[in-house]
């Protein structure tokens, strides 16, 4: 994180970081939740600290067109040591945080988009172990209205994600996501596969056929980049719809595609409640999905999204030419 001095001290003291954590950093807010679960069962609400960071919706309540997409709207107290320590890396610009999300402008609505793990139809890590969390807490999939629901289904398994992280070893670390990245290969993976591969590609169908069968679903078998693409796009979709968000503008990233790009259809970039999406796509390199061509892949690092002060947002790639 050590970079962050420069963003910091090229925004200056006048300027304000918003940390918006999503699954990857979802347990920087372990102590909060630890610290909410504690005043909701003796029936009260943590009161706000001044000089702490701020977990919350930040629009104007007479301005929202629908209940906020936040935990809790009081200011919450934080005092993490990695949340100091990202204060610190970006001083002198000021430090706040939102969760899960925040509005931009009264009409832009960002978020990290971890929550549409819960509604993925591609059977990944995550999605396997929400549709069991679900089956375990009783927060059936389509039946999410709030984001507590969310996060009964989602936080036990960043939790674990995380601990299994901190205790591997380092040569050992790259397993995490290096598996489904080795899998995406085997089942996807151009040219002639190995005789492993074959199986497992066979099997995959029967296995996805099994999860439905024991209510893990709804899954699907097909594995394809329009496929992946389309999961992401309707699983961000869902998340708007349960929990009434509606902005017309909804930025969110997580699955790593940026769109919507030249060539993408924009019909499919909007969802049925009229939320225009946009993914501002991710900035860890990862060959096996760039491609052939990684410097016209949606896949590419270097996208971000462009807001003014009024107009649609803009995707744009800060590292193209």
């Amino acid at each position: 994180a050590e970079p962050l001095r420069r963003i910091g001290a090229a925004l200056g003291p006048d300027r304000e970081v918003v940390y918006v954590p999503g699954n990857h950093d979802h347990h920087v807010l372990a102590g909060w939740f630890d610290r909410r679960a504690r005043a909701a069962a003796n029936g009260g609400s943590e009161a706000g600290a001044s000089g702490d960071p701020a977990v919350g919706a930040t629009a104007d309540p007479e301005a929202r067109r629908a209940p906020p997409l936040a935990l809790n709207d009081e200011a919450q107290p934080i005092a993490e040591e990695t949340l100091g320590q990202l204060r610190a890396l970006l001083s002198p610009a000021r430090f706040s945080i939102r969760y899960p999300g925040l509005w931009l402008r009264e009409d832009i609505y960002a978020t990290h988009g971890h929550y549409l793990d819960v509604h993925m139809t591609m059977p990944t890590l995550e999605r396997l172990g929400a549709g069991v969390m679900g089956r375990i807490t009783g927060h059936r999939i389509g039946e999410l209205r709030t984001p507590d629901d969310y996060e009964a289904v989602l936080a036990p398994i960043y939790a674990w994600i995380h601990a299994m992280a901190q205790r591997l070893p380092e040569d050992r670390s790259g397993n995490l996501h290096g598996g489904s990245v080795r899998g995406w290969r085997a089942l996807t993976g151009p040219g002639r596969r190995s005789v492993r591969s074959r199986a497992m590609a066979a099997a995959f169908p029967v296995l996805v056929a099994a999860l439905n069968r024991a209510g893990i679903g709804p899954l699907r078998a097909e594995l394809s980049g329009t496929a992946l693409r389309q999961a992401g796009i309707r699983g961000m979709e869902a998340v708007a719809a349960e929990l009434g968000l509606v902005a017309p503008y909804l930025i969110f990233g997580h699955t790593h595609r940026a769109g919507p790009l030249p060539g993408d259809q924009r019909g499919e970039w909007t969802t049925a409640g009229g939320n225009a999406l946009v993914n501002s796509g991710c900035w860890v390199q990862e060959p096996s999905f760039t491609g052939s061509d990684p410097s016209r892949s949606p896949y590419r690092v270097g996208f971000a999204v462009w807001v003014e002060e009024a107009g649609a947002p803009r995707l744009v790639n800060l590292l193209d030419g």
